[in-house]
């Protein structure tokens, strides 16, 4: 004898597409008896990974936005110190550490298609102020070389560009 109570797992009208599951898995038409509160527990574990979600997502917004920010304000700032206008400079944010918000910006002394002419690389970090950032210094990279590798540099200067250029 099975003292379990039975599961009412009669299909809808209409519904023959739920045969295809296990009756446990099928919608009933009333509770299973019990305290009731199985709803509850799920309902309050649903809404604690919404809200975890939610979080993260505006966490990773605002960092993203920062960001942004930040690089908008580096362009401008290669801009202005090299005096050229250009829109194809290249940004890396890991060569002086991928959190430490320090970025080596690299563009072309003279027109011309990317990395054909020498490249001057400025280094820029601190806080944004009237849409710029402090150049600690930087190096020039010799042309048509596709990595910015210490043997290519040359003219160092500041103190960014100490220890970055060839001995």
């Amino acid at each position: 004898m099975n003292d379990s109570p039975a599961i009412e797992t009669a299909l809808p009208a209409g519904e023959e597409r739920w045969r295809r599951l296990p009756p446990w898995l099928r919608p009933r038409t009333v509770e299973l008896r019990g305290s009731g509160q199985m709803w509850l527990i799920e309902t309050t574990l649903l809404v604690l990974v919404g809200v975890l979600l939610a979080t993260a997502t505006v966490n990773d917004l605002v960092r993203e936005a920062g960001i942004n920010h930040r690089l908008i304000a580096d362009l401008k700032t290669w801009r202005q110190y090299t005096g050229h206008d250009y829109h194809n400079i290249s940004v890396d944010q890991e060569m002086l550490g991928a959190s430490s918000q320090r970025e080596v910006l690299c563009g072309n002394t003279s027109p011309g298609a990317p990395k054909s002419r020498t490249q001057i690389c400025l280094a820029i970090w601190g806080p944004v102020v009237n849409g710029m950032r402090t150049v600690h210094g930087g190096w020039y990279v010799r042309a048509h070389v596709e990595n910015d590798l210490p043997p290519n540099r040359y003219g160092c200067f500041g103190p960014a560009g100490q220890g970055r250029c060839p001995e």
